[in-house]
């Protein structure tokens, strides 16, 4: 008999895309499944389509939540869920064919606590219909789809502060995650900083390179919006992160820099593709990254670890903030 997976799935205002979601779910051919949506007060349609796709459904359950945002959700869902596995994933992406089940195997045969499979993005229903009709996840994963197994010090090595640092696209044993919970009011990095919550329970995580999960290129996801203080988030996690990473292991401090620079750059720039006026009234947010980049920009041994380009771009900004945000405006500007 199927050990019970739980997929839980948060919602606001998803009517335009959520029922395509539950669908790539039901179809994944794993019959001991439940599936929580939480809505987490739509005001859109959102409750009509959960009420009809439960009423086609028994595995399916709709939880209501007042707007308390993603980290609310998925933690009332862990409340409920009744699987020995659970699983979650955002209500504007899908799953390819299989790969719950495949994920299923992966983790029972590696004897893991975490099975993780790569993801594939898609932006249009011909770009999702070629990616949903590609190869399914094969029975035995070999080659390059070859499942790669960590303990919890590789995992954060060479997982979480290389980018993998999303908790969908991964399928968890229930008494893994415990009582660790999202870190509610975040909504940019909460999920990284579950996944180094996890770390101390954590024995072996096993990971393939196949992209089993579709994410959706949301032009109103959280990525894609023009600043709010929420960007803020994402530098915040990190440096919440970096504490947990560095008492566990001192030797990683660079690295978790490198990261919280990555996160400073990322939300200057954001800042800085607002217009004369806005980029004004953010000045306050402007001046909080600058005096954090200022506190790290003299730490050298950090500088490794950031992506290409992004040495010059820290030292830059750190020197003269104000410039970097207009000329990074301008440039990105004059090449869109």
């Amino acid at each position: 008999m199927e050990e019970k997976i739980s997929v839980i799935v948060p919602v606001h205002n998803g009517a335009a895309y959520l029922e395509e979601c539950i669908h790539s779910i039901l179809a994944q051919g794993y019959e001991a499944l439940e599936v929580l949506i939480i809505d987490d007060g739509s005001t859109d349609d959102t409750a009509q389509i959960c009420g009809r796709l439960c009423e086609e459904n028994d595995c399916l359950r709709v939880i209501g939540l007042p707007d308390l945002g993603v980290s609310a959700a998925r933690n009332r869902g862990l409340e409920l869920a009744q699987g020995f596995y659970v699983m979650f994933v955002d209500a504007d992406d899908r799953l390819r064919p299989g790969v719950i089940k495949s994920l299923h195997r992966l983790l029972v045969q590696t004897d893991s606590d975490m099975a993780g499979c790569c993801f594939a993005a898609w932006g249009t229903s011909e770009e999702w219909e070629k990616l949903r009709s590609g190869k399914e996840m094969p029975e035995k994963l070999t080659g390059a789809y070859a499942g790669k197994t960590y303990d919890s010090g590789s995992y954060l090595k060479e997982n979480i502060l290389r980018g993998n640092t999303r908790c969908w696209s991964k399928l968890y044993r229930r008494e893994l995650i415990g009582q660790v919970r999202f870190r509610e009011g975040l909504t940019i990095g909460e999920d990284m900083l579950f996944l180094v919550e996890l770390l101390p329970r954590l024995k072996q995580a096993v990971e393939t390179a196949y992209p089993g999960y579709g994410y959706y290129r949301n032009p109103g996801g959280a990525m894609q919006r023009s600043f709010t203080p929420a960007y803020m988030d994402q530098i915040y996690c990190w440096e919440m992160a970096r504490e947990l990473i560095v008492k566990r292991d001192a030797s990683l401090a660079a690295q978790a820099d490198a990261q919280i620079m990555v996160a400073i750059m990322l939300t200057v720039g954001k800042i800085a593709l607002l217009s004369g006026r806005e980029r004004g009234q953010a000045k306050a947010y402007l001046g909080v990254c600058h005096r954090k980049v200022k506190g790290i920009v003299k730490e050298k041994a950090c500088y490794p670890y950031l992506p290409a380009g992004y040495e010059i771009k820290v030292k830059m900004f750190a020197w003269m903030p104000r410039v970097y945000a207009l000329l990074y405006g301008c440039r990105r500007f004059f090449r869109n």
